[in-house]
């Protein structure tokens, strides 16, 4: 299933995708954590087509879950928020919503900016009301789903941000940053994560899934 439902009140700002556009090495790591949990009728909520490859079967909703409230009924085997809940005001509300959406066994897949330390003014003007922690991501999930996995992703990545934090205060990342982190710093991830048992990470990922 293909399309898109447009809503004006959702702010992702371009940049933010223009940027991490080229952060090859970063997708194809998250995609390979979520990838097990992703069948039949995907809805990615978001700005655009990113959790899936080109011509994967799903549908893209730019907005939040309650406009597709005109689609009564229609039930998702997975529901995906790919950066996009930290732009959400009422990160409670939505998750609800969408766990009403979900199938019997879907997933809800949720990979997010962690650690509220982190919260910069580049942050902020691109539309992120918050960063989550683990606890923090864990507290909003409908209590009516099992939580499938919980943990913090990319290592590196956190230490080059609170490098940027503390030490260099940049509100906004240079292209240079991105590919730097990208191409030498996600390859470390790859290999020092599973060490850290999702304990440490610049991102946090969620997944739950709906009672059969």
């Amino acid at each position: 299933m293909s399309g898109a439902i447009a809503s004006s009140e959702f702010r992702y700002a371009g940049s933010e995708l223009e940027l991490f556009e080229k952060a090859r090495n970063w997708k194809a790591y998250w995609r390979g954590q979520i990838a097990g949990f992703v069948h039949g009728q995907v809805l990615e909520v978001g700005a655009s087509r990113i959790a899936l490859p080109p011509g994967g079967r799903h549908e893209t909703a730019i907005g939040t879950i309650g406009d597709l409230a005109a689609q009564a009924g229609v039930g998702y085997d997975t529901i995906l928020y790919i950066d996009v809940l930290e732009h959400i005001e009422d990160d409670r509300a939505e998750l609800a919503r969408a766990a009403a959406r979900l199938k019997p066994s879907g997933a809800l897949i949720v990979l997010s900016p962690a650690h509220p330390f982190l919260f910069t003014p580049f942050d902020r003007a691109i539309g992120h009301f918050r960063r989550y922690t683990r606890a923090s991501l864990g507290a909003i999930a409908p209590e009516a789903l099992r939580v499938e996995k919980l943990a913090y992703l990319d290592a590196a990545g956190m230490l080059v941000s609170a490098a940027n934090r503390l030490l260099l205060r940049r509100s906004m990342p240079a292209a240079w940053h991105i590919l730097a982190w990208d191409r030498l710093g996600v390859p470390v991830s790859r290999m020092v994560d599973p060490i850290f048992a999702g304990r440490v990470g610049k991102s946090v990922l969620g997944i739950w899934r709906k009672p059969a």
